[in-house]
């Protein structure tokens, strides 16, 4: 197996469907692979949705399905680690359920990101948001010396030459993001102590970093993000208090690196507000 897609559900069918289905419909894919896919203690029918339409249009796709059930929420990481010890392919992405494609390709372009460079750990594509003009979402993450982080070209035009070049980048967001398996593994997946979710992916990136291996912007690949879809409005998760928590955790725990590293200055890590269009008013996703 060459690939494994893993993606974290709680409820919200309505992103899920309309994400998985085109992850499964619209990606080209070079070699086997499978979804391994984590119901997080839905309630809203999402499992039975994963289990019946979807696994069958996956199928007709030539990837098969693993439903991975818990009856509540036990948190991202913990979650994802779950899905890792289930996944078989060299290759995992992991991608949150409110992602979808906008280059057919991307994932045989992230996987050549990571065979063109032997100390590449992780890639990640620029994710844009699903709305015209589909603006960058995040091209790559920098982190500050101060440990704050900042979603490279967040607002800006999706063509602007700043993001337009691949090239290793101080973290990606797991929102979409491929890994060598085996490097995975190596490193302890994810750690549960940033659960329920944030900054666990920043915490693997430097992880892996700190082994000497190196994480990757590939912007040739393009996915869509409708942008905290996934996290916003859960009631058991106060999202903004998590950040905070497991932010502070981030720093304690990776400050002596972040001080040594030539990251983005303290402006550039300002939150960039971006307003964003219902889920359910946004129209046809173009394809590239």
């Amino acid at each position: 197996m060459r690939y494994s897609l893993i993606v974290l559900c709680c409820n919200k069918l309505a992103c899920t469907r309309r994400c998985l289905t085109a992850v499964v419909r619209d990606s080209v894919v070079d070699a086997p692979w499978q979804v391994v896919a984590v119901d997080n203690g839905s309630t809203d029918g999402t499992r039975a949705w994963l289990e019946g339409e979807f696994a069958a249009l996956a199928a007709g796709r030539g990837a098969s399905v693993t439903v991975l059930r818990h009856e509540r929420n036990v948190g991202c990481s913990t979650a994802r680690n779950g899905a890792i010890e289930a996944a078989g392919g060299e290759l995992l992405a992991f991608l949150d359920n409110d992602v979808a494609p906008r280059t057919r390709r991307w994932l045989p372009l992230l996987a050549a990101e990571l065979a063109a460079h032997p100390r590449a750990a992780l890639a990640g594509p620029k994710m844009v948001y699903p709305w015209p003009p589909h603006a960058i979402q995040c091209a790559g993450v920098g982190i500050s010396r101060r440990g704050h982080v900042c979603f490279r070209g967040r607002g800006e035009p999706r063509d602007d030459p700043r993001y337009s070049r691949a090239g290793p980048v101080q973290c990606l967001i797991s929102a979409c993001l491929l890994a060598r398996a085996d490097l995975v593994r190596e490193a302890g997946g994810f750690d549960e102590a940033f659960n329920p979710v944030q900054f666990e992916d920043f915490d693997l990136c430097y992880r892996l970093r700190s082994r000497g291996w190196e994480a990757r912007y590939q912007p040739a690949a393009e996915m869509y993000h409708f942008e905290s879809v996934t996290t916003q409005g859960t009631a058991a998760i106060a999202n903004p208090a998590v950040v905070v928590r497991n932010g502070l955790t981030f720093q304690r725990r990776w400050l002596h690196m972040c001080a040594a590293e030539d990251g983005p200055d303290e402006a550039a890590c300002r939150w960039r507000k971006i307003q964003p269009v219902p889920f359910e008013e946004v129209g046809e996703l173009p394809l590239v």
